[in-house]
């Protein structure tokens, strides 16, 4: 699973809020709502969020292995 635990977290350590997010940025309140809900984004978020940030990739995201076995 893919987690965005880590943005969070980094948005907090850069001072970024969601608010800014929106109003300076121009991300949609239904793209950060996906983050929140940990559903799909596109790869073109990802880029914005990391150089919006001044992060990497694994600033934003995180892969989690399912415990379940299939």
């Amino acid at each position: 699973m893919i987690s965005y635990a880590p943005l969070w977290r980094t948005m907090k350590q850069r001072g970024v809020s969601t608010y800014a997010l929106i109003s300076q940025y121009g991300f949609s309140r239904g793209t950060l709502d996906r983050l929140k809900q940990t559903r799909n984004v596109t790869t073109n978020t990802l880029d914005d969020l990391c150089r919006i940030l001044d992060c990497e990739i694994w600033d934003v995201i995180e892969y989690i292995p399912d415990t379940k076995k299939d």
